[in-house]
């Protein structure tokens, strides 16, 4: 080694490397688009590169491609085999540290879509739909919430459980204590208790003969950037009581509920000119909601407007958005995520995966060390 390396590593060990490390800023949350697609594969894409990272074998056939998220971002649960599994997989390095198998003996169990994470981490819930199957007909058992210890591990066990409506698809939890549950209705249930209360009725909702019954639809959830739960839903104005289909005013809307507090707000958004099959929420601007389907679109609710629409290759099932709102990620469906700035929704780029996505959700996992 030359001197004046050797003088320069000196200097540096008992002061230098002190000022670059207290001079150093802390490390930034990163942020990671996960994913699933068959035959049974979660891909971690860094958001910084769109580049996919990893991709991690889930065990079991393919289930929907339904994904939970730890509050920390480190750990996936994914319902795999058939929707009857759930794994709680490693974004960091692929290892399996969680496994729930709903079905037993001759009762089998489907969770469509529906598995949550408590915010402080420690439980996982699903809505289980059971069927036992006999020697000559299959009987359809109570559906129920189960809730499981993730400190339990490899073959957890429910630990507690309560009977819900049927129906049920997408949950979520709040810091409240409660999960909402996304059916005919929007409810939330008490994950202690089994106390359930109505958030926001849909199908119950007595508007008046001038209002057709809201259609909603719950499939993916994509609100972890805003800690919110949208349901979109579709309903009709009727000029009069003759209902006439003809000169009704369609409308799309919503119920979005508040994860922080359980509290909901329930509203027609935009005309109904096309089909949305998922809308997401701006993190800049709670008037700001992007749709995908077979197009992308931008919409300002605060003036019930479309603001763009953007026609798309092939049908995009879901959407998500970068936490600093700039850029939108179109995914499920197919093999490709299509990349666009949140501004002009014009495309920026697309991740090609190894297999098609199908039902499977598109979650931003944000790494906060």
């Amino acid at each position: 080694m030359k001197l004046n390396t050797l003088v320069k590593s000196s200097l540096l060990a008992p002061m230098g490397i002190a000022a670059l490390m207290s001079a150093a800023p802390a490390s930034a949350d990163q942020e990671y688009l996960l994913t699933v697609t068959r035959p049974g594969q979660l891909h971690v894409i860094d958001m910084a590169t769109n580049k996919v990272e990893r991709s991690c074998d889930i065990p079991g056939k393919f289930g929907s491609g339904s994904i939970a998220l730890a509050p920390n971002g480190k750990t996936a649960y994914v319902l795999s085999n058939m929707t009857e599994d759930v794994y709680g997989i490693s974004i960091q390095n692929c290892d399996i540290t969680f496994h729930v198998a709903q079905s037993e003996g001759n009762i089998r169990v489907k969770s469509v879509q529906s598995i949550t994470v408590s915010t402080d981490g420690t439980e996982l819930y699903t809505v289980q739909n059971p069927v036992r199957h006999l020697p000559d007909r299959f009987e359809i058992l109570e559906p129920k919430l189960a809730v499981y210890k993730i400190a339990d591990g490899m073959g957890a066990k429910p630990v507690r459980s309560f009977p819900v409506e049927r129906r049920i698809t997408k949950i979520a939890a709040t810091e409240t204590g409660e999960v909402i549950l996304g059916g005919g209705d929007v409810t939330a249930i008490n994950t202690q208790t089994g106390a359930v209360r109505m958030v926001t009725a849909l199908q119950n909702w007595d508007r008046g003969p001038l209002w057709a019954p809201p259609d909603a639809f719950a499939m993916h959830s994509q609100g972890e950037q805003t800690n919110e739960y949208l349901m979109p839903y579709s309903t009709a104005k009727f000029e009069d009581e003759s209902m006439n289909m003809e000169t009704a005013q369609w409308w799309w809307g919503m119920s979005r509920v508040n994860l922080t507090t359980g509290e909901a707000e329930r509203m027609e958004t935009v005309p109904f000119q096309f089909i949305v099959f998922n809308f997401l929420t701006d993190p800049r601007d709670s008037n700001i909601l992007y749709g995908s389907f077979n197009t992308l679109s931008k919409h300002d609710i605060s003036k019930h407007e479309t603001l763009i629409v953007h026609e798309m290759p092939h049908t995009y099932y879901n959407l998500n958005i970068s936490g600093d709102g700039k850029t939108i990620y179109v995914g499920g469906t197919s093999s490709d995520i299509s990349i666009h700035d949140s501004e002009t929704l014009d495309k920026i780029g697309s991740i090609q995966l190894s297999g098609d996505m199908t039902t499977s959700d598109l979650r931003v996992a944000t790494i906060r060390d």
